[in-house]
């Protein structure tokens, strides 16, 4: 059997004439800069603890009677004094419900599709009653006092129409927070 000779030739890599550079790729130039376009703004969102935390913080403030709302059946501003207790962007408002009155509750708005709301209650007892679209009703929850209930959803879920209804003998005080 013959033997062949394989002949070896030295490879040696070819000088690079241009470098690599990402000044074409503008998704990995651009990465961690603002951007000229109001619509790419990032937004956070606040989280459903600073929601809670905010809440509570008002709740407490809203403890002393005279601070409650004079004007009963329909949300309006909370004081500054329960207000300062929520950074940032949030809203906090209040009502006061005579007994076996009742308030429509949060709906969903189509200017924060993203929107979440959560409810304490300050004094008194109230239910959060849950109804279709088609009128049914669907839950009847009640609200626990000290406790904070998260109505809606960061993906903006609040389904249905909601009314707090007061179930108790004395006027019922709540704080909705909402981002």
């Amino acid at each position: 059997m013959p033997q062949q000779v394989l002949a070896t030739t030295e490879h040696t890599p070819r000088p690079r004439t241009a470098s690599v550079s990402l000044d074409g790729i503008g998704d990995v130039v651009d990465a961690g800069r603002t951007s000229g376009y109001a619509h790419l703004v990032e937004r956070r969102l606040p989280t459903v603890g600073q929601l809670v935390t905010a809440a509570r913080g008002a709740a407490a403030a809203l403890g002393r009677p005279t601070l409650w709302p004079t004007r009963r059946g329909h949300w309006q501003p909370a004081p500054r004094s329960a207000r300062r207790h929520a950074g940032g962007r949030l809203r906090v408002t209040t009502v006061a419900l005579e007994p076996n009155s009742f308030v429509p509750g949060p709906a969903q708005r189509s200017d924060r599709p993203h929107g979440m709301e959560v409810l304490h209650l300050v004094s008194g007892r109230a239910h959060l009653i849950t109804s279709g679209p088609d009128g049914q009703m669907r839950s009847a929850a009640e609200l626990a006092p000290g406790r904070t209930r998260v109505v809606g959803g960061a993906d903006g879920s609040v389904r249905g129409h909601h009314h707090l209804v007061n179930t108790g003998d004395e006027v019922a005080v709540l704080v909705r927070v909402s981002a």
